[in-house]
Order: structure tokens, then C-alpha cells, then sequence
């Protein structure tokens, strides 16, 4: 009797942990559709949803081996409901080589990380040639700085993109096509920026934004906290984590109010004649507020003609993907890939779409 007690117990507990992780899930997917200012709480379960995920998938797996069908509806039903956002993350199948030989606009966004500082232009120069291998035309660079101020990369590059609108020293947009007109967004009291032009492909004008948002502000807490250890400092792990945490949190406030600013733009200057393609350093996860608000009524490109497999395009110990290419309905995708370079801490990433 007393067996069957706490065998009655322990199937009480998992039935209850599946449906706390079927809730969180579900909130958690429609934790983007609101802003984090004042719902931290659920903004936070969408960084959460891999591992809760994760968690469903056990509790199915365990009530299928327990042959409790009923109780495998749960996770089945909200497993189900993720196949929308995983397919953010993840697609199947091989490169579609009959799309690949289409001919159509190349577009590539990439965060250079300043070229990883180096002054002498080699990196700038390495990259530019995987631009011309992968026959790019028209390339959105995050975190651009020029060699010493002496405009030597910009020229090298006009030889191959011979059109470059610059937002802030930080961005720019470089194009085998006309660019008709340009704007800078400017963001308060940051360093990130955005920016837009229109390029005119063939008498087809294409508004492009290229967009660099707020970072998580994480890797530099951390960075921080080790430089005051070494200087002698007694920095106390709840301290850090409290830091963190703060940081973290901002950033995810300051990102969303600069999602909301680059659609108030876009809403203000409309250009109806053009296509649109967003793109750019997001620093935030697919399904996020920033997410959901950047892509509007758009087309997510990995989700259209994606074939990499698992997709993340930051390089660090955080495998997750914060670099984006949407469009309208009025382009086609045809391929989205990235590309493994190391010259920076995000990989860059294609598409290319028919128009």
C-alpha cells in the first residue's frame, strides 16, 4: 500500500510539471507580443522557451512509455503549437540547388565587430572578396569603422559596390545599385543606430534598413567584473548576477523602444512605391518583442527559403540567432544561409530573393 502511495505521488508531481511547462510554453510564446516594460516576467519565458521545449518533449516522451494517452496530450497539443518558432530556429531539408542557379538580389548583413580593430585593412579586404564569391549586391555592415579614419576601406570597396550611403560611423550600406535617397535614425542616449536607403534595382526602388540595436549589456558586466577581481576588488557573485540581471533587463527595454521607433519611421515615411527589406544586429532572439515588432506584417527569410539546419549567427558561447533578413510580400526568397567567417563575433548572413 505504501508503494503504491507515493508511486499515486510521484505521477501527481509529473502531471503537475507537465502542465507548468505546458503553461509557461504557451506564455512564453506570446510573451513577445507585449512590451517587456512593466511584463519583464513573461518577455523572459521567450528566452526560455528551447529549454521549455525540452522539458515537453520529456514529459511526452515519459506519459508514451507510460502509455498514459491522455496525459500525452498535453505536451503533444503545446509541442505542436511551437512548430510556428521552431521553425525560427531550425530547418530541414538540403539547399535547393534549382533556387541557387535562379538569378535574383543578393542582400548580406553583417556586424564586423570593427574589423576586430585591426588597422591595416586586411580583414576589410578578406571580407570584401567573400562578398564578390558570394556575388552580393547590396551588403549592410553593423559595428563599420574605417581604417584610421582615412576612408581606406570605403574606397577599396567602390570598385565592386560603387554606391555606399553611411548612417552614423558605425553603419553603412553598400550597393552594386543606385542609391536614390538615405536617412539615419538616431537612438537617444546610445551608441546603436539605425538607418535606411532606397536603391533603385532595375527601375524596382527597395527601401533597405539597416538597424543595430541596444546590446544585452551581459558579456560586458562580466567583462567588468573581472577586471575588478584582477585590480584586487572583492566582487560578490550575488552582486554580479544582480548586475546582470540589471543589465539585461534595460537592454531588453531600450531594444524594444528602439523597435518601436524604426516602425514609427517606417510608418511616418511610407515610401508605397518601394519594397521593404529590414535587416541587420537585432541582439535579441526570434519571437521577443523586438522580434515580433521588427518583422510587422514581413517575412521572416530563414523561416521562407532557410536550409542550414540548426540557424544561430552569433559566434559566442551563446548559440543563438539575433541577425535577421525580413522582407515584404512583394519579393520572393529564394535562399538564406550564413556564412562560418571568424573575422567577428556573428557570422554573416544571405539571402537571396527574386523581384
Amino acid at each position: 500500500m505504501g508503494k503504491f502511495a507515493v508511486y499515486k505521488y510521484l505521477s501527481f508531481l509529473l502531471l503537475i510539471t507537465t502542465a507548468v511547462l505546458s503553461i509557461f510554453t504557451f506564455v512564453g510564446l506570446f510573451g513577445g507580443n507585449v512590451t517587456p516594460v512593466g511584463n519583464m516576467a513573461r518577455a523572459m519565458l521567450v528566452y526560455a522557451l528551447p529549454l521549455l521545449i525540452i522539458g515537453d518533449a520529456i514529459m511526452l516522451l515519459y506519459w508514451l512509455i507510460r502509455r498514459r494517452w491522455h496525459w500525452a496530450a498535453i505536451p503533444f497539443i503545446t509541442l505542436l503549437c511551437c512548430i510556428p518558432y521552431i521553425g525560427t530556429l531550425y530547418q530541414f531539408g538540403s539547399v535547393d540547388e534549382q533556387a541557387n542557379k535562379k538569378s535574383g538580389l543578393k542582400i548580406a548583413t553583417y556586424n564586423v565587430a570593427r574589423f576586430n580593430r585591426e588597422t591595416t585593412g586586411f580583414i576589410a579586404q578578406d571580407i570584401l572578396a567573400h562578398m564578390k564569391k558570394q556575388k552580393v549586391d547590396i551588403l549592410c555592415m553593423q559595428e563599420y569603422n574605417d581604417v584610421s579614419g582615412d576612408k581606406k576601406n570605403s574606397d577599396s570597396y567602390k570598385e565592386y559596390f560603387p554606391y555606399m550611403s553611411m548612417g552614423r560611423s558605425d553603419m553603412v550600406i553598400y550597393s552594386r545599385y543606385p542609391i536614390t535617397k538615405h536617412k539615419t535614425i538616431d537612438f537617444e542616449e546610445t551608441n546603436n543606430s539605425a538607418m535606411w536607403a532606397i536603391v533603385d534595382v532595375n527601375g524596382q526602388l527597395i527601401k533597405v534598413v539597416n538597424a543595430h540595436l541596444e546590446t544585452t549589456g551581459f558579456n560586458r558586466t562580466l567583462h567588468q567584473a573581472a577586471k575588478l577581481q584582477m585590480q584586487g576588488y572583492n566582487v560578490e557573485n550575488n552582486r554580479v548576477l544582480n548586475a546582470i540581471y540589471g543589465n539585461y533587463t534595460m537592454g531588453m527595454m531600450v531594444r524594444a523602444g528602439q523597435a518601436i521607433q524604426i516602425r514609427n519611421e517606417l510608418m511616418m515615411n511610407p515610401d508605397n512605391d518601394c519594397s521593404l527589406i529590414i535587416c541587420g544586429d537585432f541582439n535579441d532572439v526570434p519571437y521577443s518583442f523586438v522580434y515580433n515588432t521588427m518583422l510587422g506584417d514581413l517575412v521572416d527569410g530563414f523561416k521562407e527559403c532557410g536550409s542550414d539546419g540548426w540557424m544561430y549567427t552569433f559566434r559566442g558561447k551563446k548559440k543563438v540567432r539575433i541577425d535577421y533578413i525580413f522582407h515584404d510580400e512583394s519579393l520572393k526568397g529564394l535562399t538564406y544561409n550564413r556564412e562560418d567567417l571568424s573575422y567577428s563575433d556573428h557570422y554573416p548572413v544571405y539571402m537571396k530573393l527574386e523581384y
